[in-house]
């Protein structure tokens, strides 16, 4: 039996976080003998696989994200709270919020990761990541604002640092994130500006290992390399970077070291645990690995407390010796599998251990290019972008979103065009003004908050 189930009636299924593993404990426990709690900083679930297309115009964050409300409205078992989490007593089974606690029997905790600047946290502002919506927001903001800003630049090197663009991480979300930025410049922005020409774009790859997308097979790694540099992406491999400074990116590959000015740098590189973990180590004593995830026990259950389970980005497994990926299919499995070993565990019958069932990687590069490793069969171009799309559409949460961007990415094939190209906050009042340094700014407004 779990921990205190003898003594409450129902048992109370404390669930942290609302990402794909938190979301699909919920959902799998909606017909469970139990009473479930979903905790979560944001009102929303957020499909995060496709963040870019939101970080570069493609969609709008409402396409994908789902009100957690909504998707978890026919669990009549299911309470959701708005709220974040600060603490966790797990002798006394609490979750300590701002203001409140809530009791579980059972704990999930599903924060997540968040950006792994390897001990220069300096530059995240300088260098934004994809993880939130804010995040993809700020990196549309920047990426359409750096074309405005060289639409105005009469200095030819200052523009062609506006229009260089340098993406640091080759993995999945540094490729669509070139690839995307790759078919905004030389496509669908090429007959929208009067003083420059946006195919003098220039889109740089950064990978510190000897090929992008490193878990993938070198073959496919290699085709994909040959599909961003198709579409006009340079890609640097061995490339690490050892400095950000006043817009100027520095590299070292091998004995060289090179300067690179660009206005706009995108991080896609790394990545270390939620707050969560540490509570959890200091809390329970539990092990961490050397970016902070908890490394747990086979059935996901961290050790000396059985009633308290990781699951998704935040937790390290090792299957077939290899730690398993921190992707959306991971944490989903994880998530429906702790449900059922809860149901399984109060009817008092064993549970095997957790087994992922990997059924392929992939990733996108641009329009008819993808790449697709199911195991026994890899493949790229226009069968594995089409794979790509049915798949996305797939896993979207609500039938309205499923609907919206299968519309929105048929428009955009044909047209070409992308219809959430807004540059939000106050710099959307536009760039009015150059300091001594060549930055533009918004007068009136700290520069600190503008400047892109």
């Amino acid at each position: 039996m779990v921990n205190g189930a003898e003594n409450q009636s129902p048992h109370h299924v404390a669930i942290i976080g609302g990402g794909f593993g938190g979301l699909y404990a919920a959902k799998a426990l909606g017909n469970a003998p139990v009473q479930v709690t979903l905790i979560d900083k944001r009102n929303f679930h957020l499909f995060q696989p496709l963040l870019y297309q939101v970080a570069t115009g493609t969609l709008s964050p409402a396409d994908i994200s789902s009100p957690l409300r909504a998707v978890l409205s026919n669990n009549k078992n299911t309470k959701v709270l708005l709220g974040e989490v600060t603490d966790i007593d797990p002798d006394a089974q609490k979750v300590i919020l701002r203001g409140e606690e809530v009791t579980y029997d059972t704990l999930i905790v599903a924060t997540g990761v968040s950006h792994h600047y390897f001990g220069k946290d300096e530059w995240e502002t300088l260098a934004p990541g994809l993880k939130t919506v804010e995040n993809a927001l700020e990196m549309r903001r920047r990426i359409f604002l750096a074309f405005e800003a060289a639409e105005k630049e009469t200095d030819p090197e200052k523009r062609r640092a506006w229009l260089t663009f340098a993406i640091v991480g080759g993995g999945p979300t540094g490729v669509e994130l070139a690839g995307a930025i790759a078919e905004l410049a030389y496509s669908t922005l090429k007959k929208d500006f009067r003083n420059i020409d946006t195919a003098e774009t220039r889109i740089l790859l950064l990978e510190g290992m000897d090929r992008i997308l490193p878990p993938y097979k070198p073959e496919l790694s290699a085709k994909a390399a040959a599909s961003l540099k198709k579409l006009g992406v340079t890609v640097l491999t061995k490339a690490l970077v050892t400095n950000i400074e006043n817009h100027v990116l520095t590299v070292k590959q091998g004995e060289q070291i090179e300067q690179i000015p660009a206005r706009t740098i995108l991080w896609a590189a790394g990545v270390k645990a939620s707050p969560m973990s540490k509570v959890l180590n200091q809390r329970t004593g539990v092990e961490l690995d050397r970016v902070g995830r908890v490394i747990v026990e086979p059935d996901l259950s961290i050790a000396g407390n059985p009633n308290i389970f990781v699951i998704g980005d935040l937790a390290n497994l090792s299957q077939d010796g290899k730690p398993l990926p921190g992707i959306a299919p991971v944490a989903m499995q994880e998530g429906e599998y702790v449900a059922k070993l809860i149901e399984q565990r109060l009817a008092g019958k064993p549970a095997p251990p957790f087994r992922y069932l990997d059924f392929g990687s992939l990733a996108v590069i641009g329009r008819n290019a993808a790449v697709v490793d199911l195991g026994y069969v890899r493949f790229t171009g226009l069968l594995a972008w089409l794979f790509w799309v049915f798949i996305h559409i797939y896993y979207l949460i609500e039938f309205d979103n499923k609907l919206i961007v299968m519309i929105q990415w048929g428009w955009n094939y044909f047209t070409r065009k992308r219809g959430a190209r807004l540059i939000t906050g106050n710099e959307s009042l536009g760039i009015v003004a150059v300091d001594v340094n060549g930055d533009y700014y918004v007068p009136g407004e700290s520069k600190s908050t503008v400047e892109v």
